[in-house]
């Protein structure tokens, strides 16, 4: 009797532990899928990362040493024509003949670059080059400045493209993602503030996609940095720590310390061969004046729609007035792609070719319309 009692209980502790065993491998298999599952999502993080290999304590120091040689000095003379103030008054011009001649001034101008082709064309803005009846280049290394001509300008997005005969292979720089740049990402700006040639400056990327008005220019999508940038840093480039060009210095905000900004390098690329080949920017045009409708103009107007682009007027022979599109008109859909704000049209249209037609969907006085409009090359300014 007392035997049979012990085998039941052994019997029963042996299935506990054997219960014990099998519980024991579950949750070992799920903390090891758990792992891996936490070791693959860290993967595809770091998929989505930038990464900088080799990074170390003389990393800039190599870049800088690396890429300096290509990055140049432009000195800019602009003539002016000054007016003597006593020709305003009209007894001196007639005491004299009026045969005053207004007097040339010639003012010089400074700026940075850097070289893209090893046969001489060099990325600058279009400000620094901007009226400028000479222009020459300061190479690393060359005792004498180069003359260089405009390949080509826009004023709009104040890039400008030079070009200087080389005797030889010139160093250049290579263009990088400046999409991939992140905020917090370190860079670094090279150029010749105030003339002081070859100034090595570090920051971080601040901010992106800035907007920024400097006088009647209007910038946009701008790289935002606390690197310094100062009066003659126009021009040169900021740099990722791959040693890759992500922006052209080009603008420091007077009423702020330490907030520079700069040109992506996704903007130059689009438009850097057009500006060799043909010297402009090409743009698609519709023609129109626009500005985007709010509540408080809807009101303003007696509008019956609070959203959308409102035409304020339409310039002759443009590819609008030929379209038929009239002022009052209100562009909501284009190619069946909402329109809510000016910016948005301006992105769309920009994003075609010149000759492409636009299915344009407006609303005239509460009608619904669909016109088709051929968008043209927007005419120059000569700004």
């Amino acid at each position: 009797m007392i035997k049979s009692v012990i085998k039941q209980k052994l019997l029963i502790l042996g299935l506990l532990m054997a219960m014990l065993i099998v519980l024991a491998i579950g949750c070992n298999n799920q903390t090891n899928t758990k792992d891996n599952q936490n070791e693959d999502k860290v993967a595809q993080q770091t998929e989505n990362v930038v990464t900088y290999p080799g990074i170390g304590p003389n990393t800039i120091a190599e870049i800088v040493e690396k890429a300096s040689p290509a990055v140049v000095k432009i000195e800019t003379l602009v003539v002016e024509e000054v007016n003597n103030p006593l020709l305003n008054d009209p007894f001196f011009r007639q005491f004299f003949g009026g045969n005053i001649e207004p007097q040339a001034k010639a003012r010089p101008g400074l700026g940075s670059g850097f070289i893209v082709s090893k046969d001489g064309y060099i990325v600058t803005n279009q400000h620094v080059i901007d009226g400028a009846s000479k222009i020459q280049v300061r190479i690393k290394g060359q005792d004498e400045p180069i003359p260089a001509e405009v390949a080509g300008a826009d004023y709009d997005l104040d890039l400008a493209v030079l070009k200087i005969k080389a005797n030889k292979d010139l160093p250049t720089l290579k263009l990088g993602n400046s999409d991939a740049i992140k905020v917090g990402h370190w860079v670094i700006a090279i150029g010749s503030p105030y003339g002081l040639e070859d100034t090595v400056t570090v920051g971080v990327i601040s901010a992106k996609e800035r907007p920024v008005d400097i006088e009647d220019r209007h910038y946009k999508h701008l790289l935002q940095t606390d690197a310094s940038i100062n009066p003659g840093n126009s021009g040169g480039p900021l740099f990722n720590l791959n040693g890759e060009v992500v922006g052209i210095n080009t603008a420091v905000n007077a009423q702020a310390q330490g907030i520079g900004f700069a040109i992506p390098t996704s903007t130059v690329q689009e438009v850097l061969d057009e500006l060799i080949e043909i010297g402009r920017v090409t743009r698609p045009w519709m023609g129109v004046q626009i500005e985007t409708v709010s509540k408080e103009l809807a009101q303003y107007y007696g509008l019956d729609q609070d959203w959308g682009v409102l035409i304020g007027g339409v310039v002759q022979n443009s590819p609008a007035q030929m379209a038929g599109l009239k002022p009052g008109d209100i562009i909501t859909n284009i190619d069946g792609k909402k329109v809510t704000t000016v910016d948005e049209l301006t992105d769309i249209v920009e994003s075609k070719e010149v000759g492409e037609k636009l299915n344009v969907d407006i609303n005239r006085s509460g009608q619904k319309l669909q016109v088709i409009l051929k968008v043209a090359e927007r005419p120059t300014t000569g700004s």
